[in-house]
């Protein structure tokens, strides 16, 4: 009984400690890994927190994903100036990181196409939602069409650094997880 108990304290701290650093993650590679793009459509920002995202959906699941993405950066919109994205940030990039994550979890097919399937499920979560986010800010329904490049281009790269690796971190994950 005791032994069950220490498991699952183990377990639930392990969980813990994994979506914080996903989460920390997230919101440094926002922060510190970006371009700006004043060029492009209503300005915009191209950065590399989808990396981490992507891995936590990938490797540790859709709640970790789902953390990461919205706290992550979230926390990104609220301390740079983007405060107004904050909430839309919440839900959208929650919801890349929960459905790429559940895909992932879910399809019973080769996991590259899985991962594949999921990051893209996130590109069209991020370019959708993203684009509605803009109407609601801006009141206007062609403009937001001029973010949906740098929208692209951010899952991409991340797709490019994310994909060649993942499988390898989840064999590491899966054979030193205490789950």
């Amino acid at each position: 009984m005791a032994s069950q108990t220490m498991n699952k304290s183990r377990s639930s701290t392990q969980t813990l400690v994994i979506d914080a650093l996903f989460i920390a993650l997230t919101l440094a590679a926002t922060m510190f890994i970006n371009i700006r793009l004043p060029f492009m459509g209503n300005g915009g920002l191209i950065h590399l927190g989808n990396v981490p995202l992507f891995i936590a959906a990938i490797v540790y699941g859709r709640k970790t994903g789902a953390l990461a993405g919205a706290f992550g950066m979230g926390l990104f919109d609220l301390m740079s100036g983007w405060t107004a994205w904050a909430p839309f940030t919440f839900v959208i990039v929650g919801a890349m990181g929960y459905v790429c994550g559940l895909i992932t979890e879910k399809m019973t097919c080769r996991p590259a196409i899985a991962n594949v399937t999921g990051i893209t499920a996130a590109l069209i979560i991020k370019i959708t939602g993203y684009y509605f986010a803009e109407v609601i800010l801006y009141h206007n329904w062609v403009a937001p069409l001029g973010s949906i490049p740098g929208n692209v281009t951010q899952v991409v790269v991340a797709a490019v650094v994310v994909l060649p690796i993942v499988g390898r971190l989840k064999a590491m994950a899966t054979r030193n997880s205490y789950r």
